[in-house]
């Protein structure tokens, strides 16, 4: 079935296009992720929905569709776990080191599950899988490698062409047409964890222990439509401007932490921005290789370096909701 009816609606240009509601947007995007529509359909919904934006309803749809083709890894849940962290982990590192493998560590020190998600390589950046790969942490590809790694204490690493294989393609599309598309937005807003019924992705709990998601923003007016989604689906999830577009605080300077707790931001985990003049910097590692971080990451965490105090922040607020919806789900 072609798209062409959507691609009608949403290509009329900037005032002219056209919302599509959820059910449309979820139809659309399952088609795109199946392959069954041509390279020319693909390049013309990105580019139009790059001119338009999306709207709550449409990305709905596009993560409900998302969601409905990834990877069961909720199988691998272990019972004797904290909870379950989703790090996205889409942008990697151009100037400053990738530390979300830190981040990632020092949760699953704190018995939590934690799963980041992204592209195994960037022509143009420093990937996180490249990190884990340095550290000898390898990845998980499939349930079964994912249930080895958590059973042995680690946070995983799944490549998202193993996770979602059909949005690993869509994503890909940015290396021809030059630009970003709906793809990128729904892979930060990814947890698999979260299941993919009723209105929004919360709605069915697919595994019996806390789970919740890091969604990073790289330019302030995104964190608006994040918001919006993040509340249309009662997600339970941590918004905040990222390292680079990566789901770890800036070891610099802590940013502002929005908790959202079934879609409401809770005033008492969430915390300001540390602003004002930097009068010390956090000693980092020399620069963005893989190697260097990896071997920075491995000191930290023997504490032979100090590590970060926002990064340290962001886990403790990550441990906080965790016991708060843990403790919600017991009474």
């Amino acid at each position: 079935m072609s798209i062409a009816a959507y691609i009608k609606e949403i290509g009329r240009g900037k005032d002219g296009a056209r919302p599509l509601n959820a059910e449309q947007a979820q139809d659309l995007l399952s088609q795109v992720l199946d392959g069954q529509v041509t390279d020319l359909e693909v390049g013309a919904f990105c580019l139009a929905m790059r001119i338009k934006g999306e709207t709550v309803p449409e990305l709905d749809g596009f993560v409900r569709a998302t969601l409905a083709r990834c990877l069961p890894v909720h199988q691998a849940t272990p019972a004797a776990t904290k909870g379950v962290v989703v790090l996205p982990s889409y942008n990697g590192a151009r100037k400053l080191p990738n530390l979300t493998a830190l981040l990632a560590a020092l949760l699953a020190r704190e018995g939590v599950a934690v799963l980041v998600h992204g592209p195994e390589r960037d022509p143009t950046r420093v990937t996180t899988a490249q990190v884990f790969e340095a550290l000898g942490w390898g990845l998980a590809r499939t349930v079964a490698d994912l249930a080895a790694t958590w059973a042995a204490g680690r946070p995983a690493f799944m490549p998202v062409a193993s996770l979602c294989p059909g949005l690993a393609r869509l994503l890909d599309v940015r290396w021809t047409v030059g630009l970003r598309n709906p793809g990128h937005t729904v892979a930060k807003l990814l947890d698999p964890f979260a299941g993919a019924g009723g209105s929004g992705d919360s709605a069915v709990r697919l595994v019996p222990v806390p789970s919740l998601r890091v969604v990073n923003h790289t330019h302030p007016e995104y964190a608006h439509s994040l918001t919006a989604y993040l509340q249309h689906a009662a997600a339970d999830a941590l918004l905040m401007r990222g390292t680079e577009g990566e789901p770890v605080a800036d070891a610099r300077r802590q940013p502002r932490f929005d908790a959202f707790v079934q879609g409401a931001r809770h005033d008492t985990l969430s915390r300001a921005q540390i602003d004002g003049v930097l009068t010390s910097l956090p000693a980092l590692p020399d620069d963005a290789q893989p190697g260097t971080t990896a071997t920075w990451i491995q000191r930290a965490l023997a504490g032979d370096v100090s590590i970060p105090d926002a990064i340290l922040a962001q886990r403790d607020c990550l441990l906080a909701m965790l016991a708060l919806s843990d403790g919600r789900a017991k009474t």
